[in-house]
């Protein structure tokens, strides 16, 4: 396996860009990417290889939408590509219907990160100035107690991933408010 091309951050952008095409999605993979890569930084690690995880882990959904294929489809891309396992078990770990155990750091982290990123994004949307700037732990709670406000997230995920990180769920949403807003331009917020 060539480590160099799971750091290649180009690389793996250009992966991404040709299996997705959707600005949404896109933009998705950034703000996920960003919290992602905050926490290997947080945590001492890698942040290359932690960031460039987050930046694949739906590459193929647009594509591979259904819970048969995504994100089975990617990983197996992913293999053919020469990432490592660990890349690809990361990956696969990020959704709970694959049935891959989270263990590692990194997996909690993608887990965690991949709905509150979209959460937040939802609640900067509606704010004034469509900017991440605006956004509060406190209004970011209160929009996930509203049902009808992006609904397509899934709360329990959220609250799930702090637990399996073992951090208190507003110290999460503020630790990735703030990840978000230092790549705001990336991620058109």
């Amino acid at each position: 396996m060539n480590k160099e091309i799971m750091n290649d951050r180009e690389y793996c952008l250009s992966i991404l860009k040709e299996y997705t095409k959707n600005e949404s999605l896109l933009k998705h993979a950034y703000a996920v990417e960003s919290c992602v890569r905050a926490y290997a930084e947080k945590f001492n690690e890698d942040s290359e290889f932690w960031g460039n995880v987050a930046l694949l882990h739906d590459f193929d959904y647009e594509m591979y939408p259904s819970l048969e294929d995504h994100p089975f489809k990617g990983s197996e891309i992913l293999r053919e590509k020469g990432f490592s396992e660990e890349f690809v078990k990361a990956v696969l770990s990020h959704a709970d219907h694959t049935k891959v155990p989270r263990e590692t750091k990194l997996e909690k982290a993608l887990f965690a990160c991949d709905e509150l990123a979209g959460f937040i994004t939802a609640v900067a949307y509606v704010r004034p100035s469509k900017s991440v700037d605006e956004v509060e732990v406190k209004s970011v709670k209160k929009k996930m107690k509203d049902k009808a406000f992006a609904r397509a997230v899934n709360r329990e995920d959220i609250t799930k991933g702090a637990e399996e990180l073992g951090i208190s769920l507003d110290e999460h949403i503020q630790f990735c408010i703030e990840a978000m807003k230092k790549n705001k331009l990336n991620l058109g917020l």
